[in-house]
This record gives C-alpha cells, sequence and structure tokens, in this order.
C-alpha cells in the first residue's frame, strides 16, 4: 500500500470527540435556553393581558403562579423586576451557571425589558 486512502484511526477518534464535546456543549445550554424563551412568552403574554394599573407585587405573584404551573424552577423575583411608573416595567436581568467540564462552568446571561405600552401594540 503505497497511498493510503481515507481517514486514519486518529483522525476518526478526533473527530468523534469534537462531536462528543459539541453535544455536550447543546445539551448543557439547551434547557437555559428554552426556559428563557417560556419566561420571555410568560412575562409577555401577563403584560398584554393584565390591566395598565397592576402592581407591581400583583404581577409578580401572577407570575410566580405561571412559572409554576410551566414547571419553571425560579422565583419571578429573582429573575425580573417590575415597576410602574409610567405603565407596567418589567426588566429580565439573570445569569445561570451550569457545569460543563471538570471545574469548566458555562456562564448564560439573559437581559430583556419589556414595557406594557410596546407588548399591547404588537
Amino acid at each position: 500500500m503505497r497511498h493510503q486512502k481515507g481517514a486514519s484511526y486518529i483522525a476518526i477518534l478526533f473527530a468523534v470527540i469534537g462531536l462528543a464535546f459539541i453535544a455536550k456543549a447543546l445539551v448543557a445550554v439547551w434547557g437555559p435556553y428554552v426556559d428563557d424563551r417560556l419566561i420571555n412568552d410568560q412575562i409577555e403574554q401577563q403584560i398584554a393581558s393584565g390591566p395598565k394599573n397592576l402592581s407591581p407585587a400583583a404581577f409578580d405573584k401572577e407570575m410566580d403562579k405561571r412559572f409554576q404551573m410551566n414547571m419553571v424552577d425560579k422565583k419571578f423575583a429573582d429573575v425580573a423586576k417590575v415597576s410602574n411608573e409610567n405603565g407596567l416595567l418589567v426588566e429580565k436581568n439573570y445569569e445561570i451557571r451550569k457545569p460543563f467540564l471538570l471545574n469548566i462552568d458555562i456562564v448564560l446571561k439573559f437581559e430583556k425589558r419589556f414595557d406594557q405600552s410596546s407588548v399591547q401594540a404588537k
């Protein structure tokens, strides 16, 4: 065999290790991104369907109920802050740390603002 054709065992091993690394990263970040999408949808639905003069405490309580129904394992007060000066304003700002490999963590940071007038205009 003068001219070898195809991939060597080492190349195949590196490809499998690379695919396993990418799959592990996807599994680690998939859940938090799905939860964040669900949190965004629930905040928008509550703002759109709620009254304009809803107090921040009542909004927090209603969102905690929605989180519990949708099995989101967070408290709304840990995820977002609500104010009601010129209409309802929700500022979502939180981060999640997921263990990845040995002592390496993946940090996911989620930030978004929801204004009642812009959400109801959609």
